[in-house]
């Protein structure tokens, strides 16, 4: 057996390099804006899982992990960001390897935001970990998914289901990622679906703030639109969350026919026609205006551009049968059918069951003793579905119900047609 020793002749840097290191970060945070956030301002709910104890190999760890790069590598190296490979963007049932799926728009709004935020001297390490875990918590299917989870949580539970305040959750009572409040408060006030032209931080200091936040959301329809990050990082990914499905999206559109070349929308807008042009355009714009500010902030006539383009996609996109076929017809009923099954089952403590053999046993256990005694029966449910992909929920439904299985062919558009 390797002694401890012998692994710090392999693992623990020198006293010289140790220097550097520090040296490296000092300069580095030396160049943020003073209206940056420091990894020394990262507040955690377990100071274990921060800095662990005071021996040499720790400290090297945080030189080369200091506090938000730690909360990055928690979400990335978790099975639920695998997931999100297999979960709609905005169109269903599409065998289409070029349409946009939930882990290629977290990249975007990752790239996006590490420019704007490297621009701005913010710290990027913070704006990567929340951008790559804004949408954690989203459905299979998509909005329509999230629409169908909140009306079964809301009838049984009294509670609402957003995707925004389910990817703290998820990270945080479920997966016990132990990430900063940082990261979990831009998380949770990400919401791209409302934007504003101005973007100053709102102040979140403790946990008990979070969860009264998050309380507020769950009892409140609506609540987690108007939230605003503590934080400028946590800002510029709820802006860059929306460049990064505006153009996207239409490029997403005219694949699949929703347009077409010739009706193409929003000709000639301030804001850019292209994806590319409108990332490039309103970053710009939005740097431009925020640059050694204490806030975000853009041009008005940008924004309403922006904004144009917004409703644009609302009208032509979000709302056109290909975005939601299938899903009232048949999504709808399946997941009701889910949802009391595994409801029940809980209850019970059918251990037979797959919300035991495939969520609760398997997986979340493994790392969160308490989950079940912890959590009710509806909190565990909404876990289990809101967690699955595409596939699976369909696949799971036809293997429990041979008698109503719907087959690939029935719902998906097939690559050959």
């Amino acid at each position: 057996m390797t002694t401890k020793a012998e692994q710090e002749q392999y693992f623990a840097f020198t006293d010289e390099q140790r220097a550097y290191l520090r040296d490296g970060l000092a300069r580095e945070e030396d160049v943020l804006s003073p209206f940056a956030t420091r990894h020394a301002d990262a507040i955690y709910e377990h100071d274990a899982g921060r800095r662990g104890d005071a021996s040499s190999a720790m400290d090297d760890v945080e030189l080369v992990r200091p506090a938000f790069v730690r909360d990055v590598d928690r979400v990335l190296n978790n099975a639920f960001y695998n997931r999100c490979m297999d979960k709609t963007q905005v169109f269903p049932f599409y065998q289409n390897d070029d349409l946009t799926r939930r882990s290629f728009h977290l990249q975007l709004v990752s790239r996006i935001s590490r420019k704007v935020a490297a621009a701005l001297r913010l710290n990027v390490a913070l704006t990567e970990a929340i951008a790559l875990a804004h949408d954690m918590g989203h459905t299979p299917f998509g909005h329509g998914g999230e629409r169908m989870l909140d009306a079964l949580y809301r009838k049984h539970a009294g509670r609402c289901f957003n995707h925004n305040v389910h990817g703290v959750r998820l990270l945080r009572d479920v997966a016990t990622c132990n990430l900063s409040l940082q990261t979990y408060n831009g998380i949770l006030c990400h919401c791209g679906e409302k934007a504003f032209d101005k973007y100053v931080p709102s102040p979140c200091d403790s946990f008990a703030a979070l969860d009264a936040m998050m309380e507020h959301c769950y009892t409140t329809p609506g609540a987690s639109q108007d939230l605003h990050p503590s934080t400028l990082e946590g800002c510029v990914v709820r802006i860059c969350d929306i460049l990064a499905y505006l153009g996207k999206d239409r490029q997403d559109a005219l694949k699949i026919h929703v347009l077409e070349p010739d009706t193409y929308p929003a000709r000639g807008e301030l804001a850019g026609e292209t994806n590319a042009e409108i990332i490039q355009n309103v970053s710009a714009n939005l740097i431009k205006n925020s640059i050694g500010k204490p806030y975000l902030a853009m041009d008005a006539a940008v924004f309403e551009s922006m904004q144009r383009i917004k409703d644009d996609n609302v009208a032509n996109i979000y709302t056109s049968p290909q975005a939601h076929e299938q899903l009232d017809a048949a999504i709808q009923p399946m997941m009701e059918q889910l949802y009391e099954r595994f409801r029940a089952d809980v209850k019970a403590g059918n251990e037979s069951s797959y919300i035991f053999r495939h969520h609760i046993n398997s997986w979340v256990m493994q790392f969160n003793e308490g989950y079940v005694d912890r959590w009710s029966p509806d909190d565990i449910v909404v876990d289990y579905i809101a967690s699955m992909t595409d596939d699976y929920f369909i696949d799971l439904f036809n293997f429990l119900y041979p008698e109503q299985a719907i087959s690939r062919a029935q719902l998906y558009h097939p690559y050959f047609t």
